[in-house]
């Protein structure tokens, strides 16, 4: 994946920072998840939140292959 550089906030950067550190991500890695929701936010402004993150983890555990197969009866 190609990066680039950017610059933000000071105040935003600590705070990422804080919030990286207790969900085990990098102050980058923070900051790109909270551009990802915005933007998926923006896209579906009928979408509450608590949607949005389950599709991300949804899509995460897909991407790891932990999905199970749901059978109808």
């Amino acid at each position: 994946m190609a990066t680039t550089s950017v610059r933000i906030d000071q105040a935003l950067f600590d705070k990422a920072t804080i919030i990286a550190k207790a969900l085990n991500r990098t102050a980058p890695k923070q900051i790109e998840h909270w551009a990802k929701i915005g933007e998926m936010m923006e896209d579906n402004p009928d979408l509450s939140y608590e949607f949005v993150k389950q599709a991300i983890i949804a899509k995460a555990e897909k991407e790891a292959g932990k999905l199970e197969v749901y059978t109808f009866d």
